[in-house]
């Protein structure tokens, strides 16, 4: 269960948030817990955090260790700050920042040699959906962005569908059709990493997950959690869909 913050809070506004979150999910079992705050809150989080199970996370990273990259943060910084885990290719960096699947998979590669966990994600926009090229865009990023790992670095990171038409804009696939684009990732995944692989690879969902529709998303089997956005800022509504 992993909650991306995205361009919001205060160093302050993050100890707080976690003074109020810690106890609430502090009897959560059977799930890993994440949250990926903006640079800037990286410390403060992890401050906040430590000895607990909540894993913080970056939204970013570039693919160089160091260098002459203005703006860019190395996945040698964020672990060296004490992020465990960082989210790629999300969609925003995808539609504003110019993200590839080529940089996808250039910055999957530089989190797992920094020690990191990617969460690595995948999705189609409405237009793409509305003309029936779902499997077609989800099948390329997967083929372009991620099947191009080895086994053994396919074997430790994480996936996170998000239909671009539904983050943001309070539209939610149904459980159905989630599942269904779930199943197919997990078919992506079998063809190129073999039945062990995508038995084991975790598929989160992303798109206006919420506490009152947690549970019936995470019903489905072939969703093995989720990827937050807006309902993450809120201690007792994260709480809400950890503790589904």
């Amino acid at each position: 269960m992993a909650g991306n913050w995205k361009m919001y809070k205060t160093a302050q506004e993050t100890s707080a948030f976690f003074e109020k979150f810690r106890p609430l999910v502090a009897e959560a079992a059977g799930r890993d817990i994440v949250i990926c705050p903006t640079f800037p809150n990286l410390p403060a989080a992890v401050a906040a955090t430590a000895g607990t199970r909540i894993g913080i996370g970056g939204q970013n990273l570039f693919w160089k260790n160091e260098g002459a990259f203005t703006g860019e943060v190395s996945g040698p910084m964020l672990a060296a700050v004490g992020a465990t885990w960082v989210i790629i290719g999300h969609s925003e960096r995808r539609q504003y920042f110019g993200e590839t699947d080529e940089t996808v998979l250039k910055k999957t590669v530089a989190a797992l040699e920094a020690g990191l966990n990617p969460i690595v994600c995948v999705g189609e926009r409405l237009e793409e959906r509305e003309s029936g090229n779902t499997e077609a865009v989800l099948a390329k990023q997967f083929g372009d962005g991620i099947a191009k790992l080895t086994p053994e670095q396919f074997a430790k990171i994480v996936i996170a569908y998000e239909p671009v038409w539904a983050i943001g804009t309070g539209k939610t696939a149904t459980p159905e059709i989630a599942s269904e684009a779930h199943r197919f990732i997990r078919v992506q995944a079998l063809a190129a990493f073999g039945p062990a692989a995508a038995a084991s690879l975790r598929i989160l969902y992303g798109g206006s997950v919420k506490p009152d529709n947690a549970r019936s998303l995470m019903a489905k089997e072939d969703i093995d959690g989720a990827l937050v956005g807006g309902a993450s800022l809120t201690p007792d509504s994260f709480a809400g869909i950890v503790n589904f």
